[in-house]
């Protein structure tokens, strides 16, 4: 009796979940051999802290931050804290996405597969998030060694630095979406720079006066930093509640953005 063929059938798409994984783990497969990398965006936050937050903070004693006197080093900790997370995210999600967007051409790839436009993005994003999250989770050792955490709060700094990296990575990389060669990245360090010196990473927010203060109020790097140094200080107040809403619909709408373009690219 001879064998019959009996076709298979075809494997179900993957979960959300399982492309997640796949997608993620495609990009730790490519980075592991170049974890060289990942000191930049680590160090860089480390060695302001110990140039300015020590070195400067010889000179100035302390701060006054929501009625609670605070020593310089960890007045600035908590801001390069938050510095780690935004550096993280912007560096994977601009640099990297671009190259595999516009050159590499892996989304392409990507997309001859059951595999969608949401699981790229998703899953971009997430590992954004993990390479930020590092850095942070790193840098808070560090502060820790040093004695420049102050309340238990603090324990709560890393989910906190996660959805810093959450929300600018969703945005920078809808904002490289819309780039069309490498000089638009002299763009990115337009905004980068700005943002880390007036995000009140070195000094109280009460420096700036009038309408000044009510736009770095409303920077997001700046949500960042005041969420982190509330929770390692202690200080808590409503700005926490305020900066994480913030964060929250930032990343969100960064994510909407980011699928609808990449639709509009690599779909039409």
């Amino acid at each position: 009796m001879s064998d019959v063929f009996t076709p298979r059938e075809p494997l179900p798409p993957p979960t959300a979940w399982q492309a997640l994984r796949l997608l993620v783990l495609r990009n730790y497969i490519v980075y592991r051999e170049h974890w060289k990398l990942f000191l930049t965006g680590f160090l860089e936050p480390v060695f302001y802290l110990f140039s300015i937050g020590i070195g400067v903070g010889q000179l100035i004693d302390s701060f006054t931050f929501n009625g609670q006197e605070v020593p310089y080093a960890a007045f600035v900790a908590p801001a390069m804290l938050a510095a780690s997370a935004f550096n993280g995210a912007l560096l994977d999600s601009t640099y990297n996405v671009f190259f595999k967007l516009k050159y590499d051409r892996l989304y392409d790839q990507v997309l001859a597969t059951p595999l969608t436009t949401s699981d790229i993005a998703r899953s971009e994003i997430v590992w954004g998030q993990l390479r930020g999250g590092s850095y942070s989770a790193a840098f808070l050792i560090v502060m820790l060694a040093m004695g420049l955490i102050d309340s238990w709060w603090a324990l709560l700094a890393l989910p906190a630095a996660l959805l810093i990296g959450f929300a600018f990575s969703a945005v920078c990389m809808a904002l490289t979406t819309f780039m069309k060669s490498w000089q638009d990245f002299d763009k990115i360090t337009l905004v980068q720079v700005p943002l880390f010196l007036f995000s009140a990473t070195f000094f109280p927010i009460t420096a700036f006066d009038g309408w000044l203060r009510w736009v770095v109020e409303c920077t997001p790097l700046y949500r960042g930093v005041v969420l982190c140094r509330e929770l390692t200080t202690g200080a808590l107040s409503w700005s926490s509640a305020v900066s994480v809403v913030y964060l929250v619909v930032m990343g969100l709408v960064g994510l909407y953005v980011v699928r609808r373009r990449l639709d509009s690219l690599l779909l039409t």
